[in-house]
């Protein structure tokens, strides 16, 4: 008993290899996927039965159905003797149930052998002129569909086959335009590989208006290009560390470059206050900047790689939401934070990760401000807090005594500590970041100084030529005519 795995090309019955050919004219019994291909009215009708599976895509609900069936029927046959099963293109170009039927006839022992035809790619490429050594990225149009963005590398073409409707069209688009612009050129080849195929190229956002979409359609995504690729960027990094690259980029460490990181992620914090997307693409760029040094770095050193890296994020955020890729349920944002915590204990507990105490955790590097907003967060988690608004407000008052009342350097420094802290607190309970709130202050009294240097220098005067009543006036004047 033998399975054959055989490939009837991509339509005319021309394509159809002289070997497949002769594998089906000597064949007893063939099953076909489907019927719906070109050359199958035209092979040899020697001995071979031919039977197809198209019923059952109307009698099961979804495609992995379907493909089960078929898988297990052709098994059921090869137990019994020689089978051929044929499909479109290649056994092992986007066909699901080969893939499915070599595993199990490998698990049972039973002998394979796969007759290769032409795939849907080879006629796709000749319609396009593009060679697949230009880093050809070949996908199932289901699986993009599924997606939520596109697993392509955007520096290079990609083709997905399988486009075969305007709802897989849909969802295609909807994943792409994570990641191409609505408006970018793409190509739809309807038919290839018949005697009449049709390529229609037209903007990403209008694919599913095509009125020529059917089952043999697939997708052509030309590269963006411009260096756009997460790929790119990693090949820019390594080589700067290279021999021949950068020295200064060559000298640097883990530790040299903490100073960096810091800067570059309150840069795209001003970047956000400002509220500024065209800087922000560029503060952000910086930041990574940073994330792919220090991970080249870590490469060079024998530490750790990239794919690492992503890995864990990966897998610790789809731990961390149950109620995404779980059965776990989170009705809103607060019960979302709960479940984060518990599993964060989980994990710790499972690495041997011991927290002595429940403030254990809070970097100890954050700035002061941030860092007390983290340490009075986690005491509140365990019901070390004030009961009432008017307690924390009544603290700030006694802090604020306390300060007025030092007597010595040390106890003014001391008190105006506890001072900082229970205003944090205080804002903590009326629901504000003290961290944006005394930032947009800075902001605001920035704008009224400049303003004050500005008029000054109108007037030829400079801020030391100035009086304090001068200033002031323009102050007040600041006020009126500028935004809070």
């Amino acid at each position: 008993m033998t399975l054959t795995l055989l490939g009837l090309g991509p339509g005319e019955i021309d394509d159809l290899s002289r070997r497949a050919w002769r594998v089906l004219k000597q064949a007893s019994r063939v099953y076909l996927r489907t019927e719906r291909h070109n050359c199958v009215p035209c092979l040899p009708q020697g001995t071979a039965i031919y039977q197809s599976f198209d019923h059952l895509y109307e009698s099961e609900s979804d495609f992995p159905a379907v493909y089960r069936a078929i898988v297990a029927q052709v098994l059921e046959a090869a137990r019994a003797g020689d089978v051929v099963y044929a499909v479109p293109g290649d056994p092992l170009c986007g066909e699901s149930t080969t893939v499915q039927l070599l595993a199990a006839a490998r698990a049972e022992g039973i002998p394979v052998e796969i007759v290769h035809g032409i795939s849907f790619v080879e006629p796709c490429l000749g319609l396009l002129g593009v060679d697949s050594l230009d880093g050809l990225q070949v996908f199932d149009g289901m699986t993009i569909a599924a997606m939520h963005h596109p697993p392509i590398n955007p520096d290079y073409p990609a083709l997905l086959g399988q486009v075969y409707s305007r709802e897989v069209a849909s969802e295609v688009k909807l994943t792409l335009m994570n990641q191409y612009p609505d408006d970018f050129e793409v190509v739809l080849l309807h038919g290839a590989g018949t005697d009449k195929p049709v390529t229609e190229r037209l903007p990403l956002y209008e694919i599913d208006r095509s009125s020529h979409i059917q089952h043999m359609t697939s997708l052509f995504v030309p590269a963006l290009g411009g260096m756009s690729s997460f790929e790119q960027f990693q090949e820019v990094i390594a080589h700067l560390r290279a021999p021949e690259g950068c020295p200064w980029d060559r000298e640097q460490t883990h530790l040299s470059l903490r100073k960096y990181l810091i800067e570059e992620a309150y840069e795209v914090l001003e970047a956000l206050d400002n509220e500024d997307p065209a800087g922000l693409v560029g503060e952000l760029g910086d930041l990574l900047l940073q994330i792919v040094l220090h991970t080249q770095i870590a490469i060079d050193d024998g530490e750790f790689r990239m794919s690492d890296v992503l890995q864990a994020v990966n897998q610790k955020m789809i731990a961390r939401h149950p109620h995404v890729w779980g059965d776990t349920k989170a009705g809103d944002a607060a019960q979302v934070v709960t479940n984060w915590e518990a599993l964060k204990q989980k994990e710790h507990a499972a690495k041997g990760i011991r927290r002595d105490s429940v403030l254990d955790g809070v970097p100890g590097g954050l700035p002061a401000l941030m860092q007390a907003v983290e340490f009075q967060r986690k005491a509140a988690k365990v019901k070390f807090d004030w009961a009432r608004l008017e307690d924390v407000a009544a603290k700030v008052r006694e802090e604020l005594d306390e300060v007025l009342t030092a007597t010595t350097e040390d106890d003014r420094t001391a008190e105006m500590g506890d001072l900082l802290f229970a205003l944090v607190n205080w804002a903590r309970w009326l629901k504000i970041d003290p961290e944006e709130a005394l930032r947009a202050t800075n902001t605001k009294f920035y704008r009224r100084f400049r303003y004050i240097e500005e008029q000054l220098a109108v007037r030829g005067k400079t801020l030391a030529e100035s009086t304090l009543e001068e200033m002031d006036a323009l102050w007040n004047a600041a006020k009126k005519i500028q935004t809070p």
